[in-house]
């Protein structure tokens, strides 16, 4: 994909950002964000008290109201800027997204005409004239014009600008690999294409609405914090509310003494409801949605990224996801009377011009085991015979000498052509790599078997440490195979994953998800074709291929372009990122608060009631002093707090105690410490330079 590699505050971003923070000044942007949308309220309120004292009605210091609203006017716009800026850079996504669409025509068979033999029978349309259903020609050249499955043909697609991936991908009818995206383009040979989508149904035009955060809806947990702060809102309202005849009527002063005045008050309540997280709270979850995208996945909802942090239940295809996906020899078992080093000697020869993983990967073991080095073709003057669908096996001719390698029964049909036996040790061994789920390749050097070469797939390097990481955070894993109960054992247990489902079909995996979320557990998997569809549709947080069919990436939640199977652990972590990260910013905003208490409520109070002098452990200047110091502090740290909560606080896979320690530790701490070091700081420069 078109990268827009921008840093956190790039000159890009910026601006734009700067002139939207103005723009959601409007009171039905505010109203959206109902902890801001007191402060909006109170810096209007300060605003006209300014006004009016200018004319020497209310209250007696204009200076010190219009340094209060300038300051509470700060804190609105710092709190749309983060927003904005969150927004922006995945705007900045979404557009490079919209670079992409190309207005191309198509070639639209006719209803008759449904094959490539027919390719007369087409006419030429725009691609938005297409509707679900039209079938049209792609040939070499040629830019896919919409999503669609292929009904007819093979070809090698270039789907660089959509996954950013420079190696062509095949497509063909029928399987898991038969969707293919708009906007991509046909390299070589032709394709039918049955057109899947709408117009503005696409898979770009999903792609791009998806990550306009405009339209990101708030995620549940999210929704439960936020009604969580109004709720505090309220009670710290309701608490001003009540000091109001303080302010309002003189008797209060002749009582008492200097009335508190609804400046103080407003300051008051800006310092104490919880500003910090709910100004950045959107930012949060917007830089959350933008992060999967620079992973290269689309989340269809903010909902998805959420709950991806949320899940304690992985299902993970083994092939492609646990192992290499290729198979690779791990060992060589020779014939009674051949020794080891005598096979793979001829397995190597055999493998020499061979260029498939399987091929290479023999190469290696023989010269890894042996240190037998490969010889050059030429130099043998031999034959390379490659492997077909007919025959089953490869080899090499060098003279009069034919050596070939392939399936057992391939070599047993081959051996009886040529009147020679097929060793019953052989046989048995043949038998015992395929009991443990390995694949037997046998070995044949002019007519006498050589022994077999077991083909495994190999577990990923590094594998057992992630799923360790996982199972720390409390995530139990479950490896989903098609191979025999055995097999799949063997392979769990070397990768280290809690749990395995053999022999799975649709109906396993769809009963085996049932079965966790009635436990009350979040489930995740992944999947590309037709078969996980159900599947997919049933877990939490369903992560389709990109590569995979139009069935599986609707039933999704996600779709990774990439198609890469162990993605789903990096959405895993994303989310959970997402999650420590609003954590930790409710955390520090709410012990922030504590200390903001003993800046102001002091200074507030003081000259009603003298007494509570004894409060100001501060020790602060002035009552002004504290009060202005408190409000500057309040608007300065949210601007401070922008790059983590675009960011994400650091991943850690730790389980959610540790995680709760590690919050209280630092952010909890910090978040009392640092107000009564920068408010005291801001105090001192106030008073040093005399602006109270």
């Amino acid at each position: 994909m078109s990268r827009t590699n921008l840093t956190l505050f790039d000159s890009a971003l910026m601006g734009p950002a700067i002139v939207a923070s103005f723009k959601k000044l409007a009171p039905q942007t505010q109203l959206r964000n109902p902890v801001m949308f007191v402060v909006y309220v109170g810096s209007i309120l300060t605003t006209l008290l300014y006004f009016q004292a200018l004319t020497g009605k209310g209250e007696a210091s204009p200076a010190f109201i219009l340094a209060i609203s300038v300051w509470l006017w700060f804190t609105v716009l710092f709190a749309n800027f983060a927003e904005a800026l969150a927004e922006g850079r995945s705007k900045a996504q979404a557009e490079s997204l919209r670079a992409l669409k190309q207005t191309v025509s198509a070639k639209k068979l006719e209803a008759n005409s449904k094959s490539k033999g027919q390719q007369s029978n087409w006419t030429s349309t725009p691609a938005s004239n297409l509707r679900k259903g039209d079938v049209v020609l792609v040939e070499a050249g040629d830019v896919i014009p919409v999503d669609g499955e292929v009904i007819e043909g093979v070809a090698s697609v270039d789907e660089s600008a959509i996954t950013g991936e420079s190696a062509p991908v095949i497509r063909e009818s029928g399987g898991d690999f038969s969707a293919v995206t708009g906007g991509t383009r046909i390299l070589s040979d032709w394709l039918v294409v049955r057109v899947s989508v709408n117009p503005g149904e696409a898979f770009l035009d999903r792609m791009i609405s998806m990550v306009e955060s405009a339209k990101r809806q708030k995620t549940p947990n999210e929704i439960a914090l936020t009604i969580l702060l109004v709720a505090l809102t309220i009670v710290f309202l309701l608490v001003t509310v009540t000091l109001l005849p303080f302010s309002l009527f003189s008797v209060t002063a002749a009582k008492f003494g200097t009335p508190i005045t609804i400046t103080v008050l407003v300051a008051l309540l800006v310092c104490l409801i919880p500003t910090t997280i709910g100004a950045l709270l959107s930012a949060i979850g917007v830089a959350g949605m933008s992060r999967m995208m620079q992973a290269n996945v689309i989340a269809t909802s903010g909902r998805a990224v959420e709950a991806a942090g949320d899940v304690d239940v992985l299902l993970l295809d083994k092939t492609g996801t646990i192992t290499l996906g290729n198979r690779q020899a791990s060992a060589f078992i020779p014939a009674p009377g051949v020794t080891e080093q005598q096979l793979a000697d001829v397995a190597q020869l055999a493998s020499l011009a061979d260029e498939t993983p399987e091929g290479r990967s023999i190469v290696v073991l023989a010269k890894q085991r042996f240190n037998i080095r490969e010889r050059e073709m030429t130099s043998l003057h031999a034959t390379f015979v490659p492997f077909t669908a007919q025959t089953r096996m490869s080899g090499i001719d060098i003279g009069n000498r034919a050596i070939r390698k392939g399936s057992s029964e391939a070599l047993k049909n081959y051996l009886q052509e040529l009147g020679q036996p097929f060793p019953t040790e052989v046989a048995h061994n043949v038998d015992d790599v395929a009991r443990r789920g390995s694949t037997p390749l046998v070995v044949v050097d002019d007519g006498v078997v050589m022994g077999v070469v077991e083909l495994k797939d190999i577990v990923k390097g590094g594998i057992k440490e992630r799923f360790a990481e996982l199972r720390r955070m409390g995530i139990k894993t479950v490896m989903i195979t098609g191979d025999n109960r055995l097999t799949a054992a063997s392979i769990a247990a070397e990768a280290g994953v809690d749990d395995f489902l053999a022999e799975a079909t649709p109906e396993d995996k769809l009963k085996l998800i049932r079965s966790y979320q009635s436990e009350g557990r979040l489930v995740a998997m992944t999947g590309d074709g037709t078969n996980d569809a159900p599947a997919l549709a049933q877990a939490d947080v369903a992560v389709a291929m990109n590569s995979g069919t139009q069935a599986a990436k609707e039933a999704g939640n996600m779709v990774d372009l990439d198609s890469n199977p162990t993605k789903l652990l990096e959405i895993v972590e994303i989310g959970k990122q997402m999650l420590m990260t609003r954590g930790a910013l409710s955390t520090f905003s709410i012990a922030n608060d504590i200390a903001k208490y003993f800046a102001i409520i002091p200074a507030a109070f003081i000259t009603t009631y003298p007494q509570l002098a004894a409060l100001n452990v501060m020790r602060l200047a002035s009552p002004s002093s504290a009060i202005m110091s408190a409000v500057i502090f309040n608007a300065l740290i949210i601007v401070v707090l922008i790059p983590l909560a675009l960011k994400g606080v650091r991943y850690r896979a730790v389980g959610a105690a540790s995680l709760l320690r590690r919050n209280l530790l630092i952010y909890g701490l910090g978040g009392i410490i640092l107000p009564f070091i920068g408010i005291k700081l801001i105090d001192m420069i106030l008073a040093v330079m005399h602006l109270v």
